[in-house]
């Protein structure tokens, strides 16, 4: 999927709900459901 250790991914929005949200990365758009996006570890 391109997510890597060091990829900067953006939040460009999440659905009315907040399922599915969709993420910039990479110089594509990725789409994940939210229990798939809590299985990315993230460090800011």
């Amino acid at each position: 999927m391109g997510i890597v250790r060091g990829t900067e991914i953006e939040v460009v929005r999440r659905a009315p709900l907040g399922d599915p949200v969709e993420f910039r990365l990479r110089g594509y758009n990725l789409t994940l459901r939210k229990e798939e996006a809590a299985c990315i570890s993230v460090e800011v």
